[in-house]
């Protein structure tokens, strides 16, 4: 049965009939406490949801549903090893790889944390010896780049929290090349030394067709300017194929292996953050996944109604499904935060974009919503016009520092004070019916997160508190939130362009495919 026919979807659908013609004056009115009340905690990181639009009532419904759709039975499944991705027959289990203990996690009835520890002693020593020099490229030099190779999930995870955790950047300079325009590739090229540059090229598969031209055009600079036996001191890989790893010419010893039970965008604390150990260290990398285990812990134990990432996921589905907001505003006020949207794009609209359920029906109700951000202030002078006065209200994710002054205490304040200001003017707007153009409606919904420090642990937290909303708006709505097939077709055809043998697709679709290229995009026409 689809969710929306079920009790407690219909009773929210009726509960949101009168909801929406109520406004924050009267919320507030009629709860004095309503700032403490609507707020959770959780060692140093916190969630005030006091400016969504949403009472005790509300809120017990809407655990209702998750308790209804057994989010605590799939959570249960998920930390277990069960194989919750249906359609590639896999088990989730991104969790394991910041376990604090040596716990047993069971695949097929074998424990896999030993094989994970093995692995994260090696890139352990691995980032030891490069941050101490003992590890040096073809002339003898110590490694001062490290260059990461990737697309999706081993590019965006380790990008943004290398730009947030730029304060423990320490010893090399780290660079990012994900996108096929030569321009991304051969600006870093520009700026680094090939014989103190390490790349690492990170690719599940080691045939993901971006990474791989990426990755194939940097080694024939590197062998042009230090010779092809170079390659074995330069190039290291994160991926599961050893058979092509070792055809690119890097050796088996210098390949880091990840599993079928971590999923790409959920990558970010395997292998695929050695560039980012390589540039944090080994002690800042670890604190990133205790971070991350807190939180996990959490979500595991808090009763629904308690629970951090539950009731994120359940306002979410309150504004999307029952409010009508077709998108949400992801706004850091931290310039480090700066890559975290692109980061949330990938991990909601991936993996929530769907409309098929599990069991191969079509979804009844809208699934995740658009999600864009951007920086405050600089978001305030662009589309935050849209936000407060256009005409489709969306929901928005307020993030920011509570101490994080940087030595210029005055920018520190007049950030928080602007994003605490934007909070209240989209939530109770302003009233002036001699002066329309300079009304505003109000009633738009946000949330606000908030973390101490920005350090590698609350970073942790912050990104396994998304992860977990996701996991359980996937449940509630009844979809596979860890597959992702609506990116294939297209880089099917475009291969198939590449090589001049379009084989995907119906006839007509190949053969106006074909013919646009050529009369259009091919530069030749």
């Amino acid at each position: 049965m689809s969710v929306t026919k079920t009790p407690a979807w219909q009773a929210l659908a009726d509960h949101a009939a009168a909801a929406r013609g109520r406004g924050f004056d009267t919320l507030f009115a009629a709860d004095a406490a309503r700032v403490t009340a609507c707020r959770i905690s959780v060692d140093g990181l916190r969630l005030a949801y006091a400016f969504q639009n949403v009472d005790a009532q509300t809120v017990g419904l809407l655990t209702a549903l998750a308790a209804q759709q057994k989010v605590a039975d799939w959570r249960a499944h998920m930390f277990a090893g069960g194989r919750i991705n249906a359609t590639e027959n896999r088990a989730v289990l991104h969790t394991a790889l910041r376990q604090r203990g040596d716990a047993p996690v069971l695949v097929d009835g074998v424990d896999i944390i030993p094989e994970m520890r093995a692995v994260q002693k090696r890139m352990a020593a691995f980032v030891d010896d490069v941050r101490s020099g003992q590890w040096r490229g073809a002339t003898g030099k110590p490694m001062r780049h490290i260059v990461n190779i990737g697309i999706g999930g081993s590019d965006l995870g380790p990008r943004m929290a290398a730009l947030a955790l730029r304060p423990f950047v320490t010893g090399v300079d780290v660079h990012f090349v994900a996108n096929v325009d030569a321009f991304d590739l051969n600006n870093v090229l520009d700026k680094i030394d090939a014989a103190q540059t390490l790349f690492v090229v990170a690719s599940k598969t080691f045939t993901t067709q971006e990474t791989l031209l990426n990755a194939r055009s940097a080694r024939q600079w590197l062998v042009e300017k230090l010779g092809e036996g170079a390659v074995k001191k330069h190039f290291v890989a994160v991926s599961v194929n050893a058979g092509e790893v070792e055809k690119f010419g890097i050796h088996a010893d210098n390949m880091f292996p990840m599993w079928g039970w971590v999923g790409g965008r959920y990558s970010l604390w395997s292998a695929v953050g050695l560039s980012l150990a390589l540039a944090i260290g080994n002690a800042h990398f670890r604190a990133l996944l205790d971070g991350a285990a807190a939180m996990d812990d959490h979500f595991r134990t808090a009763p629904l109604e308690a629970n951090m990432p539950v009731m994120m996921a359940m306002l979410g589905i309150w504004n999307r499904n029952f409010l009508g907001m077709p998108a949400l505003a992801v706004l850091p006020y931290c310039e480090r935060l700066r890559e975290l949207p692109r980061y949330l794009q990938q991990l909601e609209m991936e993996s929530n974009g769907k409309s098929v359920t599990r069991a191969g029906a079509p979804v009844q109700c809208d699934t995740t919503p658009a999600l864009f951000g951007e920086c405050g202030t600089v978001g305030q002078h662009s589309f935050h016009q849209w936000l407060h006065q256009g005409t489709t209200p969306v929901a928005a994710d307020f993030i920011g520092v509570a101490r994080d002054d940087l030595g210029k205490p005055e920018h520190h304040r007049a950030l928080m004070s602007n994003m605490a200001a934007q909070m209240a003017a989209l939530a109770f707007g302003q009233k002036r019916p001699a002066a329309p153009h300079d009304n505003y409606p109000g009633g738009r919904a946000s949330s606000l997160i908030l973390v101490d420090d920005l350090t590698p642990r609350a970073l942790g937290m912050l990104l396994a508190l998304y992860e977990h909303k996701v996991f359980v708006q996937g449940v509630v709505w009844d979809i596979n939130s860890f597959d992702q097939p609506g990116v294939e077709l297209g880089k099917r055809l475009a291969k198939g362009l590449e090589s001049g043998s379009l084989a995907e697709g119906s006839g007509m679709e190949k053969t106006v495919l074909a013919g646009f290229y050529d009369a259009f995009l091919s530069g030749t026409a």
